[in-house]
């Protein structure tokens, strides 16, 4: 039976991950969200102290890594380094670097390009990232390209951060979208970009509830062939 394939993509903070899992939850789908998997290879390097940008120290410690992404009981999807769940622990901005510099280089997309097609290929999925719709699932039923203005970008993912409890201001985490941005968008391998066919929704002006019924309504429309009532 043909699996169902549906590709987020879009900047830091747009609302990729809160987004998907909502649609993952609502459809019954399996959750997989790319960018902690850079951010768990970017960790790894971090802790090794091996620069983000040195390729052929990357590169060196790839063989040693080894990551599972599992759900716990309220399919809340968790990663697993090298038997450590380093969920929480990636979130941090000093990672958060570290895994758009990692994610730039050919040997850190080309590892882990198999386990994300191993799993579309295996899964009705709703998977986020960079290059979704462009690399890792070309030929996705559905492709979404979600976007938003840097500086409400930041606003969204500073208020995610304090509530979590974590000591960040405003200014550090609007410096690392647009950190981000440039680095994902420049880099030669596999840069930021909206794939031809994916439909580009710009949350700007939508709430949460607003992008979610905007997300639903394409991926009916598309899947389907009827818009959401």
């Amino acid at each position: 039976m043909e699996t169902k394939s549906i590709a987020i993509d879009g900047p830091s903070g747009a609302g990729k991950s809160t987004l998907a899992k909502l649609t993952a939850k609502k459809l019954g789908l399996i959750y997989v969200d790319t960018g902690a998997l850079y951010r768990s290879i970017g960790l790894f390097v971090l802790r090794r102290g091996v620069a983000s940008k040195d390729e052929a120290g990357v590169k060196r410690l790839l063989p040693e890594i080894t990551l599972e992404m599992k759900y716990d009981g309220s399919g809340t999807q968790r990663v697993i380094l090298r038997g450590e769940d380093v969920t929480d622990e990636i979130r941090s901005p000093e990672v958060s670097i570290y895994a758009s510099d990692v994610s730039a280089q050919t040997a850190v997309r080309e590892f882990l390009l198999q386990m994300q097609r191993d799993m579309a290929v295996r899964y009705d999925v709703i998977m986020d990232g960079r290059d979704i719709g462009t690399v890792v699932m070309p030929s996705a039923g559905v492709k979404i390209f979600l976007t938003a203005d840097p500086e409400i970008r930041a606003k969204r993912r500073y208020d995610e951060m304090l509530a979590a409890g974590r000591e960040v201001t405003y200014d550090e985490v609007l410096r690392d979208i647009n950190y981000r941005d440039t680095n994902d968008s420049a880099r030669a391998n596999a840069p930021l970009k909206a794939a031809e066919s994916a439909i580009v929704v710009d949350t700007s002006a939508f709430n949460l509830d607003e992008s979610f019924d905007k997300i639903l309504d394409i991926i009916n429309e598309r899947l389907t062939g009827n818009g959401a009532k």
